[in-house]
């Protein structure tokens, strides 16, 4: 191989790793090993999985009757604007107030959602004789709550009346510039029984995509689970149609979400408290995944209160890590994490001191090309002189002729001849592919970047660039990159590198336009970087001719 295939290894080398990531991320449930014992954790509490399942039978959904219709309570913070239905006490909107819808940038951004085109509620409730669960009926002192200015937490309570000397109620406390949400069941036994129920928290939806995906970027959606023994799991809703799903069941330790692109929604239980988690499939396209915890036993006259906090928001990077062990894992940037997740924290950095993502991914790229600038270096004066040995290797073409062996052994003794290392283009590229790969996926799943503006058109870094103008320029960087570059001697291998990074270019038109922004940027370096070598080496040919 010889280094005027140097661009056509680049293509090749980048295709394969795009086509190998997709596959990974397609294919593979978790960048984390699992343990081949998942699914059979010992178990460590009794699980009442079976009294939950004739509560999920006949699940509520937009097309329920009459009789299952509650009341609507709208509650306000400055960061949440949430809707909660007394049939059920469920949580089933959540519009993000801080952040913008992705088709309808003049709304807001709706998480939780319960219409007949789209479902996905959260639901919870109690196991036990005459308790409460997200069947039931509740009422509240008032329709409408608002986080006062001034005030840190805001309570809505939930009732049902008392039942055989039991009575719930269901708490929700929102708290200021906050996505986490403490839902909480304060139980009062006035029976002469002792009682001992479970609680259960779950998540109800149905597999739709969120508003403007498209299969060109692949992002899951999805539930995830996470434990300390077998780590973060994704299980994807086509395993749950199958009944493969494997999951570990129980645990004292870990959470359950529900993912899709930039966002989550997760029940986070306290540590050290025995649990069973479980995934279902109670309706058409209908998933429920979520998590049973036992409730204290309760003597009579005692009241018990049992808390499990509610995270619903963003895929922050700063703060998911905060709020329970591996919840940062959430932000999936496949098998390349490694390199990915320093590469968010230098751009990170940089954005806090340009108070601007794009002039922070242009100091990135140059960052980047100071790295290696020595490999690049050691490249182009590779590419440089092959490039003045060109003459000589179009003469040796022609005395040879078809004779492949004997063109391939002159060849060979003039880059020994000549000191050259044919391969010596390639390793430069190679290296920068995993970077380039890790920066795209950076850049697709950060929430960081959604919706972030950089200059004039590109209002938005996560996005394609909506006229273009950045792949176009990028194919431009390319064409004078193979100008420079040294000319084959097989003139379909010459036509070949003209048209390939116009073709090329056009991969670009779908990336998101911070992506073409490093790329288009690093071009621009490593032009100037070769030209300057190039220059140097071919003003140096008449005394080398000399010698």
């Amino acid at each position: 191989m010889d280094a005027q295939r140097l661009f056509l290894l680049m293509v090749f080398c980048l295709s394969v790793f795009l086509l190998v990531d997709a596959w990974q991320r397609e294919h593979s449930q978790t960048p984390a090993t699992r343990n081949e014992h998942s699914g059979k954790t010992q178990q460590v509490a009794p699980t009442p999985s079976e009294k939950l399942t004739a509560v999920q039978q006949a699940p509520t959904t937009p097309q329920a009757t009459a009789s299952e219709a509650g009341q609507k309570i709208s509650v306000r913070t400055d960061y949440l604007l949430a809707e909660i239905d007394t049939a059920g006490g469920d949580l089933r909107k959540l519009e993000l107030l801080k952040h913008r819808d992705t088709l309808d940038k003049k709304k807001n951004f709706m998480l939780l959602q319960y219409e007949p085109e789209h479902i996905y509620i959260a639901q919870s409730g109690l196991i036990g004789p005459e308790l409460p669960t997200h069947k039931t009926q509740f009422s509240a002192d008032s329709t409408s709550y608002e986080l006062k200015p001034g005030t840190e937490h805001l309570e809505v309570r939930l009732t049902t009346p008392a039942v055989a000397g039991i009575k719930v109620t269901k708490v929700y406390t929102f708290h200021k510039s906050s996505y986490l949400i403490d839902v909480s069941y304060e139980i009062t036994n006035n029976s002469a029984k002792p009682l001992q129920p479970y609680a259960y928290f779950q998540f109800l939806r149905d597999s739709k995509p969120p508003e403007g995906e498209t299969k060109l970027v692949p992002t899951y959606t999805g539930p995830a689970i996470y434990t300390e023994q077998d780590k973060f799991e994704k299980i994807e809703f086509a395993s749950i149609d199958k009944g493969k799903a494997k999951y570990p069941q129980n645990a004292d330790n870990g959470w359950i979400a529900m993912l899709q692109h930039y966002y989550l929604a997760a029940w986070l239980p306290k540590d050290k408290t025995p649990r069973e988690y479980y995934v279902k499939k109670p309706g058409e396209d209908l998933y429920s995944v979520g998590v049973i915890l036992p409730v204290m036993k309760i003597e009579p006259g005692k009241t018990v209160t049992i808390t499990m906090p509610f995270y619903a928001g963003p895929q922050e990077q700063d703060s998911l890590s905060k709020l329970a062990p591996g919840l940062g894992l959430t932000v999936d940037y496949g098998w390349l994490t490694v390199i990915a997740v320093p590469l968010f924290w230098v751009l990170s950095w940089l954005n806090k001191w340009t108070q601007n993502w794009g002039m922070a991914i242009i100091l990135l790229t140059v960052l980047i090309k100071a790295l290696f600038y020595p490999l690049s270096a050691a490249s182009y004066r590779s590419m440089a002189k092959m490039r003045v040995l060109a003459p000589k290797m179009q003469k040796m073409k022609e005395l040879y002729g078809n004779d492949r062996q004997k063109l391939h052994q002159a060849m060979m003794e003039l880059y020994k001849t000549e000191k050259i290392n044919p391969l010596g283009g390639c390793l430069p590229i190679a290296v920068q592919i995993p970077v380039f790969i890790a920066l795209y996926w950076v850049l697709l799943a950060s929430v960081e970047l959604r919706h972030a503006p950089f200059a004039l058109w590109i209002t938005d870094l996560s996005a394609p660039d909506p006229y273009y103008v950045l792949p176009v320029i990028m194919g431009i960087t390319m064409v004078i990159q193979s100008r420079l570059s040294p000319v084959p001697p097989d003139p379909i291998q010459a036509r070949v590198m003209k048209i390939m990074p116009i073709a090329f270019s056009v991969f670009f038109f779908f990336f998101p336009a911070g992506l073409v922004l490093y790329w288009l940027v690093n071009n621009i370096l490593s032009i100037a970087q070769q030209w300057q070598i190039t220059r140097a080496i071919e003003q140096a040919k008449p005394a080398h001719g000399k010698r």
